[in-house]
């Protein structure tokens, strides 16, 4: 039996055995080599049935591993392990998702999975054809194929998720799967529709239209709670070993508040620990060594871990029941804030809670792989919740408290890397000293940010997740006019479109090395732009052709040919190639540009011609009093010395442009029961799923990314509240246009967003360092290397080192590594590499992880470098030739203009000189 299914009226058996009494006897030559081929680059397959409803399969595949780029291999790979693994075992609706572990040119390893789910069944559980299944692989690995162009994949998994009972499966013998991998190879990929998942089905909502005034509703402010926790390693996972949390009520000193805490050493009595120290010590106890940990045999080692991690739920368990007990005796939900819950203390509280209370609702908002919110429900009633500081106040604990509570003292310091399971007990006052300054000062800032928001615009940050959420209701409260300047929430057509026409900053390295530099900065480069630049209003007009239009006469997101011209050498519109790189080229191509960039591009030399696009209202902009009026009250708190406001002040000016943009395609993710996970994978854009226990599950799929559901017609459309893409377009495309002139000139160095190094110092009258929009002085650099963007380094006139790098070695480099760098840029060294925080999703787990990556620079992929003689002197812009995003119809319009303006310069050659 090849594979068994439970309606014989359509069996995968059956079918396979009707297409086998097809097929040839012998497969052809060419069928015959690249199954070769294929069983030669398997190493090993490896699969798991971790429950009934996942099923778990892997290829490992011998060096010299296949490319990328090898596409046939790599989809009679995927084939493989489903053939073996999955259609044997269905018996009801089933997708998989395809996840590949490369090697990358640095040497890095990397996995990543290919898209969302892919379909193997309908609704109904009736096979979807196998050469359609071949097509959807295909197009995923060709579309990452030019993404990772000439990488090696080093192995592939399936993750096979089924709505059904799994059947028993019987191993397939080498001449079934030898026909069955032949008939896919003979039948090829052909091109059909992608295979989509149907959407979750909502009822029907109606969203705004425009963003809406707000009402201050605060009466009162509330009290909450700020916690930590500490952790330990164990076998390269944090487990916690302290915790610890303190009331905070406004306006009362916090110096007279008591800070509970729970140490994982003191519940040794309880769970007959042998593995501990008491003894006290006049050595510093961080510099002496753990006995316990290097006399320990392995027996006694195992005990240690599994006393360790019961002593570890106790220190959470006793958190959370003192949590209970607060919200208890005050009769209300309480808010506790952690300073970084969403990449590392959230993990471990989540998945504490989903393990330990079942009696208890956990819901946790999380997009793009950000725990945002912890909600604890008992019933239908949320007890408490827990949060991010730092989404509200961003910055380090330590320069937080700098600025808005001094008096608290500074943050301590330990060794972390000398704090071991065996030396907690006679480390625990140092240990517990160092958690609770923390959770003063944490303690500290919030309620000082509290007060200052209270008194400044009657808004309790407690009630507020996000600072950019909380700069959003304070502009809708105190400076928004919804009557004159309505703003416009897009639709999904327009919010598609007018997204492709947002870029952001630019950022280049145009030439590597310098000396005798100026490094310049933007005063509120943003927020500048938002006070001064005309912005997009009403609602947005479709021209389908722009052709015979002025462009002096539009304003909005055109999608537009343009040329840019080869003598420009720092190109200034931007184009995003394959690779989702930001390039700045001079050819040919295509995009949607803000309507003023395009005006600007034109001016400098460029062709453009419009296509199509949404034509908006040129309206005054709706932030100038927002502005100005935060602006000035910094500028006063900064001279008066109050470095908390002017902090306040700070992040809300420079807050409120990013809420407009956005992004309503997101990942999301859940913890569910049974139910919902399975809803899921049948109605959802799947990308993982999990179990955690016998009761929840975690489930991680993309929203916003169908068109619809095809049987009722229904457009799901869920956008983030408040969104207007158009305004953060227009923002961060007007700030190119701002800063182009100082990019464009001859001795630029170096550019990123609202920053520039130059060879010659700036007039006077363009700096200020208290004028909005002015250039204020950085540094005086010595000497720079700026190789490629995020990655330069310099010494300034006051021998300050200054470096900066983008990447997972940004630890390793060092001045002398930037100088090597220069001197030989196709230089690389391998190197090893930890991570001690990386978050292992499927298991919630925070974890430690070495890899080893090649260290070096990557030339070429933004701008191409100039050599005199050996020595790299200049970068020239890449060229670009790209018209391939143009339907048909807009092709032949482009066509008909680039004749026409080719007929143009011809006549203009041709016309008589007049002398």
């Amino acid at each position: 039996m090849i594979i068994v299914y439970h309606n014989d009226s359509c069996t995968p058996l059956r079918i396979m055995k009707m297409a086998y009494a097809k097929a040839y006897s012998t497969v052809s030559s060419t069928t015959g080599l690249l199954l070769n081929r294929l069983y030669n680059k398997i190493e090993r397959t490896t699969h798991q049935d971790p429950h009934q409803g996942l099923i778990i399969a892997t290829h490992h595949f011998s060096d010299p591993y296949p490319l990328i780029n090898d596409i046939d291999l790599l989809c009679l790979a995927t084939m493989d392990l489903l053939i073996q693994f999955a259609y044997p075992s269905l018996s009801g609706y089933a997708k998989f998702t395809l996840t590949f572990t490369m090697i990358r040119s640095n040497e890095e390893e990397i996995s990543f999975t290919l898209g969302s789910a892919i379909p193997l069944t309908h609704q109904d559980g009736k096979l979807i054809p196998m050469s359609d299944v071949y097509s959807h692989i295909f197009r995923y690995i060709n579309k990452y194929s030019e993404i990772y162009d000439c990488d090696y994949v080093i192995r592939i998994m399936i993750r096979v998720y089924i709505d059904g009972n799994k059947k028993d499966r019987a191993p397939l013998s080498s001449e079934e799967r030898d026909r069955s991998l032949s008939l896919i190879i003979d039948a090829g990929s052909r091109e059909i529709d992608p295979i989509q998942a149907r959407v979750i089905i909502n009822r029907k909502r109606s969203y705004p239209t425009h963003i809406t005034a707000l009402k201050s509703s605060s009466t009162t402010l509330k009290p909450f709670i700020v916690s930590d926790i500490e952790t330990v390693m164990i076998d390269n996972v944090h487990k916690p070993y302290a915790a610890g949390l303190m009331m905070v009520r406004p306006g009362e000193p916090l110096n007279n508040i008591s800070i509970d805490t729970y140490f994982s050493e003191d519940y040794s009595i309880i769970f007959d620990d042998e593995c501990t120290f008491s003894e006290e010590s006049t050595l510093d106890p961080f510099d002496q060594e753990s006995d316990s940990e290097s006399t320990l045999d392995p027996f006694k080692e195992k005990r240690m871990k599994e006393s360790f991690e019961k002593k570890s739920t106790k220190v959470l368990s006793d958190l959370v029941y003192r949590i209970i007990m607060i919200v208890r005796k005050e009769q209300t939900a309480f808010t506790i804030y952690f300073h970084n819950l969403s990449r590392f203390d959230g993990i471990m509280l989540l998945k504490h809670l989903i393990l330990n209370y079942p009696n208890y609702k956990v819901k946790p908002l999380m997009r793009n792989n950000m725990i945002y919110e912890i909600a604890v429900y008992s019933g239908k009633k949320m007890l408490f919740c827990f949060r991010d500081s730092l989404t509200l106040l961003p910055g380090k604990l330590e320069s937080l408290a700098n600025n808005l509570c001094p008096g608290l003292g500074p943050k301590g310091e330990i060794p972390h890397e000398k704090v071991k399971p065996g030396n907690l007990a006679r480390l625990k006052k140092a240990l517990l000293e160092y958690m609770k300054q923390d959770i003063l000062i944490l303690g500290g800032v919030m309620q000082k940010a509290q007060e200052i928001y209270w008194n400044l615009y009657k808004i309790d940050i407690v009630s507020k997740i996000t600072v950019s959420s909380l700069s959003l209701s304070i502009f809708r409260m105190r400076y928004y006019d919804a009557t004159n300047w309505p703003i416009h929430i897009p639709n999904k057509n327009e919010d598609s479109f007018i997204r492709r026409g947002y870029y952001g900053g630019h950022t280049d390295a145009y030439k590597p090395y310098g000396e005798n530099l100026y490094y310049y900065d933007v005063n509120s480069l943003y927020p500048f732009v938002m006070k001064e630049f005309p912005m997009p209003g009403g609602v947005p007009v479709w021209h389908g052709n722009l052709d015979g239009m002025d462009l002096d006469s539009i304003f909005g997101f055109i999608e537009a040919y343009v040329v840019c011209p080869k003598t420009i050498n720092k190109p200034f519109l931007p184009y995003r190639d394959k690779n989702n790189t930001l390039l700045f080229p001079t050819g040919e191509f295509v995009g949607v540009y803000y309507s003023e960039e395009l005006k600007y591009a034109r001016d400098l030399g460029y062709t453009v011609i419009p296509i199509s696009g949404y034509i908006f209202k040129k309206m005054e902009s709706p932030f100038k009093e927002f502005v100005s009026t935060l602006f000035e009250s910094r500028l006063k708190a900064k001279a008066e010395g109050n470095e908390a406001l002017s902090y306040v002040y700070k992040i809300l000016m420079n807050s409120l442009y990013g809420r407009f943009g956005i992004n309503p395609i997101s990942t999301t993710t859940e913890i569910c029961d049974e139910n919902r996970y399975k809803y899921l994978i049948r109605h959802s854009d799947l990308i993982m799923g999990e179990m955690l226990n016998d009761n929840n599950y975690i489930v991680s799929y993309h929203s916003n990314t169908l068109s619809g559901d095809v049987i009722s017609g229904n457009h799901y459309w869920n956008p983030p509240k408040n969104s207007a893409i158009q305004l953060a377009a227009a923002i961060t495309a007007a700030a190119r246009i701002y800063m182009y002139p100082y990019i464009s000139r001859e001795d630029c160095y170096y550019t990123d967003t609202d920053s520039v190094v130059l060879g010659q110092p700036l007039p006077k009258e363009e700096i200020s360092s208290s004028v909005l929009g002015k250039l204020k002085l950085e540094d005086k650099i010595k000497k720079g290397y700026f190789l490629v963007p995020k990655a330069y380094y310099y010494l300034n006139d006051q021998n300050r080192v200054v470096k900066k790098f983008k990447g997972p070695a940004k630890n390793m480099v060092t001045p002398e590594w930037f100088e090597s760098q220069y001197a030989d840029p196709s230089r690389t060294e391998k190197v090893l590499v930890g991570s001690n925080f990386r978050i292992d999703w499927k298991s919630l787990n925070v974890i430690k992880k070495e890899t080893i990556v090649r260290l070096g620079i990557k030339l070429g992929n933004k701008r191409i470098p100039v050599y005199h003689g050996d020595w790299w002197v200049d970068t020239n812009p890449i060229e670009i030739n790209d018209l391939s995003c143009l339907d048909h119809i807009s092709r032949k319009i482009v066509n008909a203009l680039r004749k026409k303006i080719m007929e143009q310069e011809d006549q203009k050659r041709n016309e008589p000189k007049i002398e």
